[in-house]
């Protein structure tokens, strides 16, 4: 599909969705996307074949969500970024903040570094391996104002590990599929939930968003009391 059809698709499903991206995010979307199915030729970076599907589900479930990034956001981690979705059209979406990209193969990582050298973004930056061992870095701990993750389930035991990337009073946004759980994971006592957001209707998709307690919170809350959901 030539770029200027892609566009005028891109434009297009935006706008049944209530999105309307400027001219300039537009052009970014898409050559994020071609070189998406370029790599994609070579190794597995994404199993969406058809353009529409794809364009909803890479592309426009994270505009959707960029929505909702709070106010002050300026770090964001993303967990298991594979092919770049939602990290990147998040970063395209909002430029002013700084991303790190955590993804464990190498290669989809070297895609990752290419992406951001092909669309020139800046405050990105791609750590090679597995989040438990970047919790081995004390320079980590409470940096990132969101952490971002695209996943059917989330476990206590990840999210355990997981906030201690996040600042206090920091956000998880989860993304979630039609498939995903409607309930929301029994939280550790550093965790409250929020609210649960819809995305995309073509999608049947969702946003789930937590938030991290500040310590005087913590500390209230007795040993062993679950969380109010």
């Amino acid at each position: 599909m030539a770029p200027r059809d892609f566009q005028s698709r891109l434009v297009r499903r935006a706008a049944k969705a209530g999105l309307f991206p400027s001219d300039d995010l537009v052009t970014s979307l898409t050559e994020y996307y071609e070189l998406l199915a370029r790599w994609n030729r070579k190794i597995n970076l994404t199993a969406l074949s058809d353009p529409d599907e794809a364009i909803d589900r890479l592309l426009l479930e994270p505009l959707a969500a960029a929505r909702h990034l709070p106010a002050g956001t300026q770090r964001i981690m993303d967990i298991g970024s594979g092919g770049g979705s939602p990290a990147i059209p998040l970063k395209l979406a909002a430029p002013a903040v700084s991303l790190t990209m955590v993804e464990v193969k190498v290669r989809k990582s070297a895609f990752l570094r290419e992406a951001i050298r092909h669309l020139s973004l800046a405050d990105t930056d791609v750590e090679n391996g597995r989040y438990e061992e970047l919790l081995a870095r004390p320079e980590l701990h409470e940096r990132f104002d969101v952490l971002t993750i695209r996943a059917v389930r989330v476990q206590p035991k990840t999210l355990t590990s997981l906030q201690a990337f996040v600042r206090p009073l920091g956000t998880f946004m989860l993304f979630r599929g039609a498939d995903g759980d409607r309930e929301t994971e029994s939280l550790i006592p550093t965790l409250s939930y929020e609210r649960t957001l819809p995305l995309l209707e073509a999608t049947n998709s969702r946003l789930t968003i937590l938030a991290k307690r500040s310590v005087g919170h913590i500390a209230s809350v007795p040993r062993g009391t679950p969380p109010v959901v």
